[in-house]
């Protein structure tokens, strides 16, 4: 099968390789046995994606990825055929992809500051941050900025939650919570390695239980907290954890530029691993997302190599 490749030469530059050589020492762990495919998706004459950021998967199985090109969105059916690009000029640097129990679309533009909620029809319908101004949420202030938002979450009353802070040494690490139509409620984090405190606060899933994981990433952890932004406990990991997803019976993590897919329990315990840096099938720039799809196939998003990977576990 021809390799699809979704890569621009300007992607390297996206791309923040850490300096500390430990962050790219990959996580032991006995091998994940898993088939993988590096060409997903049946793309038409013409059509190419640029790095894929993130992907996501709609009520009808439908898989939509989100790419850092001109054309923001890309869907498809749940056996990976095209259906349609959109979101032309959307963004400026995309990174979080998710979709509500609505179908309503939302995004996270790291370089514009804002994160967007879209209609099935591509409709913006709400805008959290001010486009292409980093700052702080501060209402007493009448401030109503993001710094860098990387990831969405969703709570079951339609709660929102939303982590921030890229850059390792920059924007204010930190999460932000508001209700179903945008009315701020709280927020938690900020710089420092201490529980609470976050480098880049950068991927976002909730367990059956309603607690809230937080990757993050320089500090190597998943730390987890109520929906109140209490602490609950924290997980180390070895590499540069980036983003997970929790399947039926596990949990799915990619370990950034250590080139790794891992399994885990759904008490965050690694159970295994699998992927290495290169260029290859089962091989990364920079695993930067992972979902899991309805099918329990699992996609991730490698926005160096500009790859999409889908992997069945056996």
């Amino acid at each position: 099968m021809k390799r699809t490749i979704f890569l621009l030469a300007t992607s390297l530059c996206w791309a923040q390789r850490p300096a500390d050589p430990t962050l790219v020492i990959p996580q032991d762990a006995p091998e994940l046995m898993a088939s993988v495919d590096d060409s997903p998706f049946t793309m038409p004459e013409g059509v190419s994606m640029v790095p894929p950021a993130a992907v996501a998967f709609d009520a009808k199985g439908h898989i939509y990825v989100l790419s850092r090109g001109k054309q923001a969105l890309f869907e498809f059916d749940a056996d990976r055929k095209y259906i349609r690009s959109f979101g032309d000029g959307l963004l400026t640097r995309a990174h979080g992809l998710r979709i509500d129990r609505d179908g309503n679309i939302w995004v996270t533009d790291v370089g514009g500051h804002v994160a967007l909620k879209l209609n099935p029809k591509g409709e913006v319908l709400l805008t959290l941050g001010v486009k292409g101004e980093a700052g702080e949420w501060n209402e007493a202030a009448g401030s109503r900025k993001l710094n860098q938002p990387n990831d969405i979450a969703f709570a079951p009353n339609g709660d929102v939650f939303i982590s921030q802070g890229h850059t390792a040494g920059g924007a204010d690490p930190r999460v932000l919570k508001f209700d179903k139509n945008g009315k701020f409620l709280l927020s938690w984090g900020g710089r420092g390695t201490e529980p609470g405190k976050f480098t880049a606060a950068h991927g976002l899933a909730l367990d059956a239980r309603g607690l809230l994981w937080v990757v993050d990433r320089e500090n190597q952890r998943i730390e987890i907290f109520d929906q109140n932004g209490k602490f609950q406990r924290e997980i180390k990991y070895a590499g540069l954890p980036c983003s997970l997803a929790f399947g039926a019976q596990n949990i799915y993590m990619v370990n950034g530029f250590a080139g790794q897919l891992l399994k885990l329990d759904l008490d965050g315990k690694v159970l295994a691993a699998t992927g290495k840096p290169g260029k290859g099938a089962n091989q990364y720039g920079e695993a930067h997302f992972v979902n899991v799809s309805p099918r329990g196939e699992i996609f991730t998003a490698d926005t160096v190599n500009g790859v999409m990977q889908r992997y069945v576990v056996k």
